[in-house]
C-alpha cells in the first residue's frame, strides 16, 4: 500500500472521527463545561478547519486506483446538482437556523423555519452531501470514493444526529419547527406541511449561489486539476 493511500484512509479517519468526538461524544459537554460555548467553538471550528485541510491535501497527493469506469453520462450529475447545492449553501449561512450551533434561540421565533428552512433546516449539509454524492457518481478511482463517500456520509448522517440532539435541546420548540421543515430537501413541501415563501429567499441570495456556481465551474481546473468533463 503506497504512502498516499495511507496517508488518505488516515486523514479521513481523522477528519470523520473528530467531528463524531466532538459533536457527538460526552467529550462536547465535557469541553462546554470547561471552555464555555465561544471556547468550545473556536476548538470545534480550528479542528474541523485543520483535518479537513489535511484531507483535501492527502486526496489531491493520493495515487489513481481505477476501481470502474463511470459512464460518460455521469458527468452531467454534479452540472445539475451543483446550482441546488450552492443555493443551499448560500442560504444555509444567511438564514437564522435553529439547528446551527448556537442558534438555538431562533427556534423561539414566529417563524422558525423561514426561507430556505422550509426546503430542508439542514441546508449547509445538504449542499456538502450533495456535493459529495454528485461527485462519487462522476468518480471511479478508489481515492475519490473514499474520499466523497465519508464527506456524504458525515454530512447526511450528521443531519440525523442533529436532529436528535435539536429533539432534546429545543423541547416544545421542535414540534413547530419540525411541522414546518423536513430534514430530506422539499419533504415538508411536498408533503404540503409548509410552503416556500420566494421573498424570504429574495433575489440576492440565488444571483450569489448562480455567481458562486460558475465561479466553481470555470475555477474547476486549478481547485481540482482537471476541468469539468462534458462528454
Amino acid at each position: 500500500m503506497s504512502h498516499g493511500l495511507v496517508s488518505l484512509l488516515i486523514a479521513g479517519i481523522a477528519f470523520c472521527g473528530s467531528h463524531t468526538l466532538l459533536s457527538s461524544t460526552r467529550l462536547r459537554g465535557s469541553l462546554r463545561d470547561q471552555l464555555g460555548e465561544q471556547g468550545f467553538l473556536l476548538i470545534y471550528s480550528l479542528t474541523a478547519l485543520v483535518t479537513f485541510a489535511w484531507f483535501v491535501l492527502a486526496y489531491i497527493h493520493a495515487p489513481v486506483i481505477p476501481v470502474w469506469t463511470p459512464p460518460p453520462w455521469t458527468a452531467y450529475i454534479p452540472i445539475a446538482l451543483m446550482p441546488l447545492a450552492t443555493l443551499l449553501l448560500v442560504c444555509g449561512y444567511s438564514t437564522p437556523n435553529p439547528t446551527a450551533v448556537g442558534m438555538e434561540r431562533s427556534a423561539r421565533a414566529d417563524d422558525p423555519a423561514p426561507g430556505i428552512m422550509r426546503v430542508t433546516r439542514h441546508p449547509v449539509m445538504w449542499a456538502m452531501g450533495l456535493w459529495a454524492l454528485a461527485h462519487l457518481a462522476a468518480n471511479g478511482d478508489l481515492c475519490s470514493m473514499w474520499f466523497f463517500a465519508l464527506i456524504a456520509a458525515l454530512a447526511l448522517g450528521g443531519t440525523v444526529l442533529i436532529d436528535r440532539k435539536k429533539r432534546l435541546a429545543l423541547g416544545s420548540h421542535w414540534q413547530r419547527l419540525a411541522r414546518v421543515s423536513s430534514n430530506f430537501p422539499f419533504a415538508a413541501l411536498a408533503a404540503g406541511r409548509t410552503g416556500l415563501r420566494w421573498r424570504e429567499i429574495g433575489l440576492l441570495r440565488p444571483l450569489a449561489a448562480l455567481l458562486l456556481y460558475v465561479v466553481l465551474f470555470l475555477a474547476h481546473p486549478l481547485i481540482a486539476g482537471v476541468p469539468v468533463m462534458v462528454p
